[in-house]
């Protein structure tokens, strides 16, 4: 079978920049790339649509990653969902968006269109209105003595986003789960096109609000790769700085959040106050808690002063007293352990088949980092570990955080000392700048807190954004959480969920 890169080069080359080509292939080449799919040889990063045409990008044995794109005549193509299950909803996605039909889907039930939106495949070629569906979602039947389904959400108690659970219990024990989502989509990808890259940056800055500092940074590095543009050093080290303090504010977060589920609300308040502090800090530095538009397509919209610095400074001293003692606290709780260790066990062999990213896969044996392979400055110029657990457990999980805060920590540490000098932004070329006629085209792969972020892009002849996909790692996520929790007890749901803690908003964009 021929390597990733064969495949590509076997296709029509369309003019696409680092780190991925992209090539225009003929059907058989598509089922050849199925094929590596389903045997387990490569992983699908991401499956997009535009009117007429599919696009797949992979990841190969060697860690190479490539583009492959489709012409799908009448919106068929064949399906990569019916071989590989990873790609069965974002198929279904871009049957809801383009009008896309892949044939041989075994699973045709809408995904992001609820019948709300007044319009069918709003970004196809031909959008047409349409009509609510009249039958309700059909969840999948299960069958056996004794069972009852438990419906949860869409809305939830508390502030958190909405999605829906229909459980399936033998008593106490879940059977099934099947989740429902899509209620917060938002069309960003449809408000991106035709719009100037300065506002879809800010657009991709918003797909995910815990994630504003990683979906801006892909977005930017994609805006980048396919303007030819460079962003200076000093931006370089500043957006990686901001990178890893949103990291640690998201696992203090999580480790605090997931005790809290066991009933050890105590960890939760001692987390939530590092977890404000780096917050502040941020502020502090970047004029901004969440950092959201810090980062813009040529390097960064402001610069470190002392006083950030010393509030970055003084938030990782603290850190760096109080943490150990939060982990001392969890691993010597009698009662947490409990809960955690073998609950809500995620098998090695699924998270390598889903590409799960982030602490997800690599608390189940998938050692893969974005920052590492294939990599991206700063990171080639910084020390740090990749943690990994084979257990899989809601325990393994929380330990892959605990241990990526240490490492953060100590990123942060190597970048404060190593931060170069020099402007912090370059510029843009001007809407005229593309070439008469020409689209550019360019991608990033970069590793948020919940792992991979996918930002694929075009950019027209008029300087604006013709066409960009946005990929979360909750994509591959979400339908693995449904597999961790079979033969889990119910009450046992808050703690899963939360250890994988997906994003709703940047899955549903």
């Amino acid at each position: 079978m021929p390597a990733l890169t064969g495949l590509i080069e076997a296709g029509r080359p369309v003019e696409h920049h680092a780190p991925a080509r992209r090539a225009m292939v003929a059907p058989k080449a598509w089922n050849l790339a199925v094929e590596q799919l389903a045997e387990g040889r490569w992983s699908l990063l991401g499956l997009w649509g535009e009117p007429d045409i599919v696009h797949m990008a992979l990841l190969g044995e060697g860690r190479e990653i490539g583009i492959i794109s489709l012409k799908c005549p009448g919106g068929r193509y064949p399906s990569v969902g019916q071989l590989h299950p990873p790609a069965l909803r974002l198929e279904r996605a871009a049957a809801d968006l383009f009008g896309l039909l892949p044939q041989g889907l075994p699973d045709t039930r809408r995904w992001l269109d609820h019948g709300q939106w007044g319009v069918s495949h709003p970004l196809g070629a031909s959008a047409a209105r349409a009509q609510p569906p009249a039958a309700a979602y059909r969840f999948l039947p299960a069958e056996g003595d004794s069972l009852h389904q438990i419906p949860v959400g869409p809305v939830h108690a508390g502030i958190i986003e909405p999605g829906h659970f229909r459980f399936t219990a033998s008593g106490e024990t879940v059977v099934r789960l099947e989740e429902r989502l899509g209620y917060v989509h938002k069309g960003i990808e449809g408000l991106m096109a035709g719009s100037p890259v300065e506002r879809a940056a800010r657009l991709a800055g918003r797909t995910s609000g815990d994630s504003a500092v990683a979906y801006s940074l892909a977005f930017a590095r994609a805006a980048e790769a396919a303007l030819g543009v460079e962003a200076p050093p000093r931006a370089v080290w500043l957006r990686a700085l901001m990178a890893e303090l949103e990291r640690l504010a998201n696992h203090l977060g999580d480790i605090g959040a997931i005790c809290n589920d066991a009933a050890f609300a105590l960890m939760l308040a001692h987390c939530g106050v590092l977890r404000e502090r780096v917050l502040r800090a941020g502020d502090a530095a970047f004029g901004h808690r969440l950092m959201r538009d810090r980062i813009v397509p040529g390097g960064v919209a402001g610069d470190l002063g002392e006083a950030g610095t010393a509030a970055i400074r003084s938030v990782v001293a603290e850190i760096r007293q109080r943490f150990p003692h939060l982990v001392e606290l969890y691993d010597n709780t009698a009662s947490l352990q409990d809960r955690t260790v073998a609950t809500g066990r995620l098998k090695p062999e699924l998270a390598r088949q889903y590409a799960a990213g982030g602490y997800v896969g690599r608390a189940s044996g998938r050692d893969f980092d974005a920052r590492r392979s294939p990599g991206y400055p700063p990171y080639d110029e910084l020390a740090f570990d990749v943690p990994v657990l084979q257990e899989g457990d809601v325990n393994a999980r929380v330990w892959i955080r605990i241990r990526e805060v240490e490492q953060s920590l100590s990123l942060v540490e190597q970048i404060l000392q190593k931060l170069p000098g020099g402007p912090i932004r370059a510029g843009i070329p001007e809407p005229d700048g593309s070439r008469e006629g020409m689209a550019l085209e360019g991608m990033a792969l970069v590793e948020g807190f919940r792992g991979d972020i996918l930002a694929w892009l075009r950019i027209g002849a008029g300087g604006m954004v013709e066409r960009c996909h946005l990929r979360d790692p909750s994509w591959f996520q979400w339908p693995l959480l449904e597999a961790a929790i079979e033969g889990n007890i119910v009450a046992d749901f808050p703690l899963c969920n939360k250890s994988f803690n997906c994003s709703y908003s940047g899955h549903d964009l």
